[in-house]
Parts: structure tokens; C-alpha cells; sequence
């Protein structure tokens, strides 16, 4: 198991982990994993290890967008629609 990277590390890198998310957004780790795996969120994938890279800054704007439209009451069929027409 790898050490975890500083809060000033991950803030400066363009490349985040899922687990590195949950800390930059407080939102679960299961919920991030749904959306990846519903398509909602976006990834790269490092063929050595098979670790899944998240671009940090347009990551967290779509997990904000997400949790806002959430909050707003759409459901996850709703928000895939809406982010859609963002792309």
C-alpha cells in the first residue's frame, strides 16, 4: 500500500486517485465508484498498473455539478441527460 500523497501534493497535480477525490470533495468512495462505473465520470487509465487517473480539476467540477443537481432533486437518469448536454 502506497503512503497517502499530501493535500498540498494532490492540489498542485493534474492527475488525481478516486480515494484523492474523496478527500477533495467529502463525497464517499462507493458513490464515486458508482459514478465512474454509470459513465458519469471520466478517467484514464495507466497500463501498468491498471490505476484509474482522474483529471483533477474538471473531476471535481463535474462532482460538484453532480452533487448540486442531486441536491436539486434530479435523479442519476436525470443528471446522466444534464451532463450530457454540458459536453
Amino acid at each position: 500500500m502506497s503512503r497517502q500523497r499530501s493535500m498540498e501534493t494532490i492540489l498542485t497535480s493534474e492527475f488525481v486517485s478516486i480515494g484523492e477525490l474523496v478527500r477533495l470533495t467529502n463525497a464517499r468512495y462507493s458513490t464515486l465508484k458508482f459514478y465512474t462505473e454509470e459513465g458519469m465520470l471520466p478517467f484514464e487509465q495507466a497500463e501498468e498498473n491498471l490505476t484509474r487517473r482522474y483529471k483533477r480539476e474538471e473531476t471535481v467540477t463535474r462532482i460538484l455539478l453532480i452533487k448540486e443537481l442531486k441536491t436539486g432533486g434530479l435523479s442519476i437518469p436525470q443528471i446522466k441527460k444534464a451532463l450530457n448536454m454540458d459536453e
